[in-house]
């Protein structure tokens, strides 16, 4: 198991460090601090006359074009999602993602094994060791 997920981390580490800052990115670019509303976007925000919201739905005024970094954020998406790059990059993308998955487990197991090792050799049960 060792092997494996040392031979899988070499060629999938890259490709989730992408992921990674690129998933950070796009939360940022979210939750970055909006300017001062613009006056003109606020009126074109309002629903045209005659609209009523339907029961049991809560409706809200269309967004205003977004400024700055948050207007960055479906580029960082298409990045993060490896759309940018076609289907191989949708491809690598999901591979990654079962990637994860396979070092989240083996790396638990790994676990496993060395605590059962030190277990079996009597030595002092400790969470971490050198």
């Amino acid at each position: 198991m060792r092997k494996w997920h040392r031979w899988v981390s070499v060629f999938f580490g890259v490709f989730m460090l992408w992921i990674a800052v690129t998933g950070v990115l796009s939360q940022v670019a979210v939750l970055w601090p909006a300017g001062a509303p613009d006056p003109a976007a606020q009126a074109a925000a309002t629903p045209p006359a005659g609209f009523e919201c339907p029961d049991g739905w809560r409706c809200q005024p269309p967004r205003a074009n977004a400024t700055g970094i948050r207007s960055m954020v479906g580029t960082f998406h298409h990045l993060h999602s490896g759309e940018t790059f076609g289907t191989i990059g949708t491809i690598i993308s999901v591979l990654s993602g079962l990637a994860l998955v396979f070092f989240s487990i083996s790396g638990i197991w790994l676990y496993v094994q060395m605590w059962r090792f030190r277990s079996d050799r009597k030595l002092a049960p400790r969470w971490f060791w050198k």
